[in-house]
């Protein structure tokens, strides 16, 4: 059995939505156990004991939202060259374009030695006053198909091995 970690950070909902969809549909493909961690409750040995990972965060003042960088600080040594190879995608809940966050996160996946399997996935909400950054968020059905593709994708190739 491959296990598929997927850490996220939410605070309007729409983070935990995306990662949802890809958790449901990973969860789906035979000989794969999905784990769907908070950031804020995610360790090394949860890092340690998977064999691939999405990172989802929404996109806040142009980077990756604070308790996902707090997850990486805390876990980022213990990890370093005990995870290289391992595959990974990223889901970004975004205001504007995400490419703040995607940048952070390929950054620590390249320190250690991760392999990318997929582009960031970036859904954009447009929402740029505060009213509309701090209100729930609703993701729509086509880009939650999106992400359940990507979900999808990662634990294929786990399971056959491709990755």
């Amino acid at each position: 059995m491959k296990t598929l970690l997927i850490v996220y950070h939410t605070h309007t909902g729409g983070t935990l939505q995306m990662a949802r969809a890809a958790a449901d549909a990973a969860g789906a493909e035979a000989g794969i156990a999905v784990r769907l961690s908070k950031a804020v409750e995610t360790t090394a040995d949860d890092v340690l004991a998977a064999d691939g990972f999405i990172f989802a965060t929404p996109e806040n003042l142009a980077g990756m939202a604070g308790m996902l960088k707090d997850f990486f600080d805390r876990t980022y040594y213990a990890a370093l060259d005990r995870v290289n190879g391992r595959p990974y995608a990223t889901l970004i809940c975004a205001g504007s374009d995400g490419a703040g966050a995607a940048r952070q996160i390929e950054r620590i996946a390249t320190g250690w030695r991760l392999k990318p399997v997929a582009p960031p996935l970036v859904v954009c909400t447009h929402a740029q006053t505060p009213q509309a950054i701090l209100a729930p968020k609703h993701i729509a059905a086509d880009e939650l198909a999106r992400c359940a593709e990507l979900g999808c994708t990662i634990a294929a190739g786990l399971a056959l091995g491709i990755f």
